[in-house]
């Protein structure tokens, strides 16, 4: 079917795209992109027309200006308009290039040649429709943490005996980034979910773009309460990479998947909003070890107590 997708184009101040990526998360769009025009930031983005009227467009717009208004930057632009689904495979995926992210990781877009020399991880991705390509600021904050948490093991995975190799879960698993991330650094399994039926598809097409093999990656539409019934035993770490309110929402129940030695990683967390999440993971036993932060965007790294 012709025009069956909306084409979002957001002229806006460099500074501002960040906040404008979260924002175009929240109202269900899935492609994003952005490239410089002069002094100022062009951010597209792309929506399945039955998800939004065009009053909707207009709320979102209202929005937009609302966010720069809050942090005394200038208003941004919105402009809409329908095209078809071949023009939306196509069109946002010429702004995305292979991008370097932390110390080891190498996001490749999958439609591109692999680089000849490189000694970093690489994670082939195919986002499809499915928010996570690695570009916003939470997302690469979460490879980077996991750096920290599983950066000695070796790339290798021979010996599963290995006493560094983890079960993670991946709550909210999007394209299946960080999953793949994980894996690459040595976790032996991870469980990923996400309530969106079209991000657990992603995240088994981008498994196996990785020649990673079904028992070490395993998606499953849900979320924490079907995580439950998965996991043979309590989980060494915790992925989530969601938004405040819906972390401190799941915090009882991912506590109670965790042991005594589980850590998690928690971001798509607004700088504002980040005691409201320390606070609610404190109450349920965990100690938050670091905050590291981007633009206005944080990271945090917690362990149990």
């Amino acid at each position: 079917m012709a025009n069956t997708w909306w084409e979002l184009k957001i002229l806006c101040e460099p500074d501002l795209e960040d906040s404008i990526f979260w924002r175009l998360e929240n109202f269900g769009c899935r492609g994003t992109a952005s490239e410089s025009k002069g002094n100022s930031s062009l951010v597209k983005a792309y929506l399945p027309n039955f998800q939004a009227q065009l009053l909707d467009l207009a709320a979102l717009s209202l929005w937009l200006r609302q966010d720069a208004l809050c942090v005394g930057l200038s208003s941004p632009t919105l402009h809409w308009e329908l095209i078809d689904e071949e023009d939306w495979a196509s069109s946002w995926k010429q702004y995305w290039h292979p991008q370097e992210i932390g110390d080891r990781f190498l996001i490749n877009p999958a439609w591109l040649p692999l680089p000849e020399a490189s000694e970093r991880l690489i994670i082939r991705l195919d986002p499809g429709v499915a928010f996570g390509t690695g570009n916003h600021a939470t997302t690469q904050l979460c490879l980077e943490s996991l750096e920290m948490r599983l950066g000695e093991v070796p790339q290798s995975f021979v010996g599963s005996g290995d006493k560094h190799q983890q079960v993670i879960a991946d709550i909210g698993c999007g394209s299946g980034i960080l999953s793949i991330g994980a894996i690459l650094l040595g976790a032996e399994k991870v469980y990923a979910v996400d309530t969106d039926p079209l991000a657990v598809k992603s995240t088994i097409s981008n498994r196996a773009l990785n020649d990673i093999s079904p028992e070490r990656l395993m998606p499953t539409q849900g979320s924490v309460d079907i995580l439950t019934n998965l996991v043979e035993n309590p989980v060494d770490g915790i992925v989530c990479n969601i938004l405040a309110d819906v972390i401190i929402e799941l915090v009882p129940q991912m506590s109670a998947i965790a042991k005594p030695t589980t850590w998690g990683i928690f971001s798509g967390i607004l700088l504002d909003q980040s005691k409201a999440v320390a606070d609610a993971l404190e109450k349920h036993g965990w100690v938050v070890a670091t905050l590291w932060k981007r633009k206005e965007w944080c990271c945090l790294n917690v362990r149990r107590s």
